[in-house]
């Protein structure tokens, strides 16, 4: 029975069939683990998950199987967009990290060049003059960012308002820091 002694597996289980001893399912889905096979086969049908795993060759199907499970998962906490709500969510946090390590980066910046200015008193301009111009362009600089980061993020939240949704790579996304 499915290769694991007596009991069958959790596809054959909630689809209440005789596993076989080359059933396709039962390396994938235990016995011991009825809800993995359960949501997969309630999103995906387990017909289509069988023709799935036949097209693939043994070696990629436990990660096949990973993936309809997380795919699942994904599609029964948020209907709509499912994984690529997620992806979209993990990559607005990354955008908002970048812009605070940008804004800590001009922090720093600007505290390194107030000790180099106190250090050093030769320049055409007195040091506080100095330092006021330089702060004045890293503080543009900051919100230059924060402002394009502000117009890109709305773009990309609202992306579900259509009922036809594309996922596009914008490059302005892939920002890369001024800093390293």
């Amino acid at each position: 029975m499915g290769g694991s002694g007596s009991s069958p597996c959790a596809s054959c289980k909630l689809l209440r069939r005789r596993c076989a001893k080359d059933c396709i399912f039962a390396p994938y889905f235990p016995s011991d683990d009825p809800h993995k096979f359960a949501i997969v086969h309630k999103v995906f049908g387990a017909s289509n998950v069988s023709k799935m795993l036949q097209e693939l060759p043994v070696q990629q199907r436990a990660d096949a199987v990973s993936s309809l499970v997380y795919e699942a998962n994904a599609r029964v906490r948020d209907p709509v967009y499912g994984c690529v709500g997620a992806i979209s969510y993990l990559q607005n946090q990354v955008s908002q990290l970048q812009m605070q390590l940008a804004v800590a980066q001009t922090e720093m910046l600007c505290i390194q060049m107030q000790q180099e200015s106190s250090s050093s008193t030769a320049g055409a301009l007195p040091p506080t003059q100095l330092i006021d111009q330089d702060i004045d362009k890293s503080f543009l600089l900051a919100a230059a960012t924060a402002n394009n980061f502000d117009s890109i993020s709305s773009q990309y939240l609202n992306f579900g308002s259509s009922s036809n949704v594309n996922v596009i790579q914008d490059p302005a996304l892939k920002r890369e820091s001024l800093w390293t």
